[in-house]
């Protein structure tokens, strides 16, 4: 039977209350707070805030746009990277049966680099430093969770890859972004589910999608429309 909607709780709060997770300290609602409003947009230029943001522009409905967002999110480059991070650190204890140390952890990843493979969660297009969704999400980690291998080797990551990415030249910028450590608070709390995140990512995204909307719709913001330029332009400005 569906669990219904209360009231007196807010959204984040209804969504762990209604999917039936236990949450007898009241942290898994917290984290889903911050979960929500941390994931709700990232700079214009990601996939699925731009192909909204495009859309509608246009002035199509609202439920046009906010589809068209979630279409790119769908895509694994955009939508499964904590899923991707997450899979990795549980490969990591797998392999190691118990949080490794520091020195084997660091072997581990430089192992993992020279063989082509990438690391998740490490390396950013745009960050010049630590994704402050990271910052945010291992603050609460910090202070709520406690004797957890998955997490315990989430923190160590972040003192060992940055590093080894820097010494092998394998990442001008190697600090982690928010999918380094999202997925594992989740795991923690018991969603367990890894195809039920990107409904997650969805669910605060949209959040993000309609208020943009909201904004560009009361300030008039014209149709989108990029500019494409001439081979000749790009000679005489690079």
């Amino acid at each position: 039977e569906p669990i219904e909607f209360d009231s007196e709780l807010d959204w984040a709060e209804n969504f762990v209350h209604m999917i039936g997770i236990e949450d007898p300290t009241g942290n898994f609602k917290k984290l889903m707070q911050i979960y929500f409003m941390l994931h709700c947009d990232h700079e214009g230029g990601n996939v699925s805030a731009f192909a909204a943001y495009t859309v509608a522009s246009a002035l199509s409905d609202p439920y046009y746009a906010v589809s068209a967002g979630l279409n790119g999110l769908a895509g694994p480059l955009h939508g499964l990277a904590n899923q991707a991070c997450l899979q990795f650190v549980l490969d990591v204890l797998d392999h190691f049966k118990v949080v490794p140390s520091k020195e084997e952890l660091t072997q581990f990843s430089k192992d993992r680099l020279n063989s082509g493979q990438v690391i998740p969660g490490y390396g950013h297009a745009v960050l010049r430093c630590p994704d402050p969704r990271f910052t945010a999400f291992m603050e609460f980690g910090k202070n709520h969770i406690h004797d957890d291998d998955v997490f315990d080797i989430v923190k160590l990551l972040f003192d060992v890859v940055p590093p080894v990415l820097q010494e092998q030249g394998k990442a001008k910028n190697p600090w982690p972004n928010v999918d380094a450590a999202s997925g594992s608070l989740l795991y923690h709390y018991g969603l367990k589910e890894f195809e039920f995140y990107t409904v997650l990512f969805s669910v605060s995204r949209a959040m993000g999608m309609v208020a943009q909307m909201v904004i560009n719709r009361a300030l008039g913001i014209p149709i989108t429309r990029p500019k494409s330029v001439t081979y000749d332009w790009l000679k005489s400005n690079t």
